[in-house]
Formats: C-alpha cells, structure tokens, sequence
C-alpha cells in the first residue's frame, strides 16, 4: 500500500514483494538491489523459493517479518490482495515457465507486477496478460534491463527525431561464452534451469539473449518485424536446446538486419552490441561500454557522446545519476526501470495522469512481441531456417 513515509508526507513509500531470488538465487539479488538505489521501496513480503526453509532464512536476512513469508505464490498473491496494507507491486525473478502463472496470480489479487523476461514461454500466455492487466487497470513491467541505459534511450531519440535518417540496416549481436561447456551436469544452478526445457521453455540461447537483441532493437528503433529466418544451433554434445543462434531479419518499411546470439563463443563475457545503420549516418552501442554511443555521419566528423559529459535528450539525461568516468551499468540501468515504474505506481495513486515519460518502461505488449519472436526463431529452425511472416 503507497504511504507518506514517516520523514515527509512528499516522500511516498511503496512497498514490494518477491517471488523467486532465495538463497542461492543470482537475479533476485540485482533486483534487490537495483530497487534500492532509489529508495522509494521496501521488500515486505515474499516467496523466495519452492522450500519454506530457503524463505525463511531468505526472509530472515532481509529483516522481514515471518507472518508475511509465504510458502506459494497462490497463498502470497491471495494473501497481499487482502491486507489493507498490502504489496503495490510483485516482482517475479523465476525460471521463465513459472512467470505466466505467478504473474496471473497477482493481477487477479489486484496486485501490479514487474516479471523478468521472458514474460512468458508461449506467446498466447504473453497476450493474455497483457489483456489482464489493462482489465485490472494496472501496471505491469518486463525487465528488459538494457532499456534502461541513459545512451540507448539517447540513440531511441535520436533516431526517432530522424537523425541519421531512414534506417536501412541493423546489425546486432550478442554472444557469450559461459555455456561453451556443459556446466549444467556440473550443478551450476543458472546453467542447469536455462537448458532444461521444463523450466526454460522451447530455447535457451534466443529465449535469455536473443530476446535482448530483439526488444533492445525495437526500443531504439521502432522497427517492427515483418518476417525471419532463424537457424538455431545446438554445438555442445548433450545439451538439448539451443546455445547459438542465426537470425535474419526484414522490417516492415523496408529496413533488414542479421542478429547473432550465442552462448558458446570463447572469449566474450557479456557482449551486447548494436549497430545501426540509416541513410545519413550510423549508430554504434555495446553494452560492455555503455557509458558511450558512437554516431557517424556521411559528411561530419564521427562523434563519441559520453554519458555525464555531454547533454543528452531530456529524457535520457533525466536518468543519468553521477558524472562523466564514474561509470554507470547494469544496477543503474535496472533502477532506471525501477524508477520510472515506482513512480508511474506514485502518480497513478495520487489520480494523477501518465505522461509517455512515465510510461517509459517495458510494457507486457512488448514481452508479447519477445515471446512471439522466439516462438517464429524455433519454428523457422525447425523448417531449416525457412522464412517466416512474423
């Protein structure tokens, strides 16, 4: 329930549960503490695992207290919908095939949501909560983290304001190496749920990377996909789906792009890059250097726009939080969703209206829309990387 905070009745608190992130967990942890940053939430509830053992000592550690510790989803979201003083929002940090039942859950308690992406492993699942949420009059976020970079909604408005003209073609890759052995036979907790098909769905590779490349590219473009050609690989001897993937794209307008994603390439750690190309000039972004957007032009010299030395788009430089070669990642791209959400949650219980600023966060069309796009890569593989209307 949003409430004056006891220091200033200015300065509203909104509380939050978590469904996932217990001990042993790795994403619950970043969202913890993406949230943080700003202080305009505190953790009052959760399921933090399957074992009640693991939420209590998880709660426990998180100084929360155990009436407000759940042993399901089902009993939480019933629960928290109930209370006075309940949650204003769930943040579910799950393996993907959980997300679309948990995330029901809590909209029919009335309960806003934030959910890792995948939003869902089908894309009907995805729609329908889309639906749901609008019904409910409620806001609902995906955590499509690289979104929130200060650079990449710089290169959305740029882009947008015609800058470097009509895009022609996208470049985009993303590749890792930390699958490049199969270290799910070893217990490696995050690599055993990601390649297993009960928890992760019908893709590993596309589904936790190539959805990046897909949502990343629509946020700073506005290109829609028109049609795809997917081969989806599987190199490494055992694993069941995929660790590398292939993608050719056709956008509607005109534009084309190749994608590339893959999980088994030695020597990158976390290498999301984007280049695009339009018919005056050229936009360049790598998420291990995000601190910095290259722009070139045909008849300019080329520009490297540094985060916190130069004057951004209002909007991006509205969300820088400290100066230029103090560098800002992951956490803050991630509290930059969080603090659009939380206070879009503010605005709306105070009656007042939305602007697109405030809803400047991943809508669950758009986890429709990535969902949708693994759905068509996996189909089009299996068709030897035929092409698909999308």
């Amino acid at each position: 329930m949003i409430e004056a905070s006891k220091e200033s009745s200015a300065d509203p608190i909104v509380t939050y549960g978590m469904i996932g992130g217990g001990e042993g967990a790795f994403i619950g942890d970043v969202h913890r503490h993406a949230i943080a940053l700003d202080g305009k939430a505190n953790l009052v509830a959760g399921c933090f695992s399957r074992s009640m053992t693991n939420t209590l000592a998880t709660g426990e550690a998180l100084h929360i207290g155990k009436e407000r510790l759940y042993k399901s989803y089902e009993e939480m979201a019933a629960a928290e919908g109930a209370r006075s003083d309940g949650i204003d929002f769930a943040v579910i940090v799950t393996p993907n095939k959980s997300h679309y039942p948990i995330a029901r859950a809590f909209l029919e308690n009335g309960i806003n949501v934030v959910c890792d992406k995948p939003l869902t492993t089908e894309s009907a699942q995805a729609e329908e909560l889309a639906e749901l949420t609008k019904n409910k009059d409620l806001l609902f976020a995906v955590t499509y983290t690289y979104s929130g970079y200060p650079t990449v909604k710089h290169a959305r408005a740029m882009i947008e304001a015609g800058d470097i003209g009509k895009i022609r073609f996208v470049n985009a890759e993303y590749p890792q190496e930390w699958l490049a052995d199969k270290i799910e036979d070893d217990g490696q907790k995050q690599a055993s749920w990601r390649s297993d098909p009960a928890q992760s769905g019908i893709s590993n590779c596309v589904g936790d990377i190539g959805s990046h490349i897909e949502n990343t590219v629509a946020y700073m473009t506005g290109l829609k996909i028109k049609r795809l050609s997917a081969r989806l690989d599987t190199f490494v001897d055992g694993r069941t789906l995929d660790d590398n993937a292939t993608i050719m794209v056709d956008y509607v307008g005109g534009a084309k792009g190749v994608y590339w994603s893959s999980q088994i390439a030695v020597g990158h750690d976390n290498d999301l890059s984007i280049r695009i190309y339009g018919s005056e000039g050229t936009i360049r972004w790598r998420q291990e250097n995000p601190n910095y957007l290259e722009v070139m032009y045909k008849d300019k010299p080329a520009m490297k726009i540094s985060r916190g030395r130069d004057t951004l788009k209002d909007r991006a430089e509205s969300l820088v939080r400290i100066p230029a070669g103090h560098p800002e990642g992951y956490f803050e791209a991630l509290a930059n969703i969080y603090k659009t959400y939380i206070g879009a949650l503010i605005k709306k219980s105070s009656g007042t209206s939305l602007t697109s600023d405030d809803l400047d966060f991943p809508h669950p069309e758009a986890g429709a829309e990535g969902v949708k796009f693994i759905e068509k890569c996996v189909e089009s593989s299996r068709k030897d990387a035929g092409w698909l209307d999308f």
